[in-house]
C-alpha cells in the first residue's frame, strides 16, 4: 500500500494537479477572508477568532476535494490500468487505502499554511493573543475529520464512472447534501429536528468546532469515512469479478 500511496502523492505533485488545489484552496480563502469587504472578512469582524474561515472551508472543500479524487479510479477505468492495478500483490482494502490517504495527504498539505492565520489573529488582536486557542484547534481537528469524509465520497464516486466529470458531480452533489441538506431538512422535521440535524455533517463539525472532541462526532465522521470506503470496496470488488 505505501508504493501506492507514494505513487499517488507523486502523480498529483508530478502534474500541476497538486501545486493548483494548494494555489486555489489558499487564494479563495486569502482573498475572502482578507481582502473582498463582507461577512467573511475577518478584519472587519471585530473579533480575533478565525470564525469566517472555518464557515467558508467547508464550502470551498466541497468543491475542491471532488476535484482532487474525481481522478482516483475512473481514470483507471478510462486508461485500462484498472485491471493491472488489480494485479498487483494487494488486497482490494490496500488498494483504496492507498487511493484515499494519497488524496487526504494532498488536502492537508493545502490545510498546513492556513496555520500562519492563527499567528495573524492573535497578533492583530486587541491585547494580542487573546484567540480562542481551544475553539480554533478543536475547528482544525473538525476540519480534518470533514476532509477525510469528502475525500471517502469522492473516492467512492470516481468507481461510479470512467468520465471524471461525472464523477466530480456526484461527488459534490452527496458531500452537500451530507454537510447541508440535513440541516436545511432538519428546519422542517418538528420534534425530530434535532435527529434529522445529527445526520448531517455540519452539525458535527460544529460541534467539535465549540473546542470539545466529543467521541460521538469522532465516531460519526469515522463511520461516514468508513461506509463510503467500504461501498468502495465493494463496487471495486464487483469490478474485479
Amino acid at each position: 500500500m505505501k508504493a501506492l500511496l507514494l505513487r499517488e502523492i507523486k502523480s498529483f505533485f508530478g502534474s500541476p494537479i497538486g501545486y493548483l488545489v494548494i494555489a486555489i484552496f489558499l487564494i479563495l480563502n486569502g482573498v475572502s477572508l482578507w481582502v473582498i469587504e463582507g461577512e467573511y472578512n475577518i478584519l472587519n469582524s471585530g473579533f480575533a477568532d478565525l470564525a469566517p474561515f472555518f464557515t467558508l472551508a467547508p464550502w470551498i472543500l466541497i468543491l475542491l476535494i471532488p476535484a482532487v479524487t474525481m481522478r482516483s479510479f475512473s481514470d483507471e477505468k478510462k486508461q485500462g490500468t484498472l485491471e493491472l492495478l488489480f494485479t498487483r500483490p494487494l488486497t482490494t482494502w490496500e488498494i483504496v487505502n492507498g487511493k484515499f490517504f494519497g488524496a487526504l495527504a494532498l488536502i492537508v498539505l493545502a490545510l498546513l499554511p492556513t496555520l500562519i492565520y492563527v499567528y495573524v489573529v492573535s497578533y492583530l488582536g486587541n491585547p494580542p493573543d487573546n484567540i480562542d486557542m481551544g475553539s480554533t484547534i478543536g475547528s482544525y481537528f473538525g476540519l480534518l475529520f470533514l476532509v477525510a469524509g469528502y475525500t471517502a465520497i469522492g473516492v467512492f464516486a470516481s468507481t461510479l464512472s470512467d468520465n471524471q466529470i461525472v464523477a466530480f458531480i456526484i461527488a459534490v452533489f452527496v458531500c452537500f447534501v451530507l454537510y447541508f441538506g440535513f440541516q436545511e431538512l432538519a428546519l422542517y422535521s418538528g420534534d425530530f429536528s434535532n435527529a434529522v440535524a445529527s445526520v448531517g455533517m455540519d452539525y458535527h463539525f460544529r460541534s467539535i468546532s465549540r473546542g470539545v472532541i466529543d467521541t460521538r462526532d469522532i465516531i460519526y465522521f469515522t463511520s461516514i469515512a468508513f461506509f463510503f470506503l467500504s461501498l468502495t470496496v465493494y463496487k471495486l470488488k464487483s469490478l474485479r469479478g
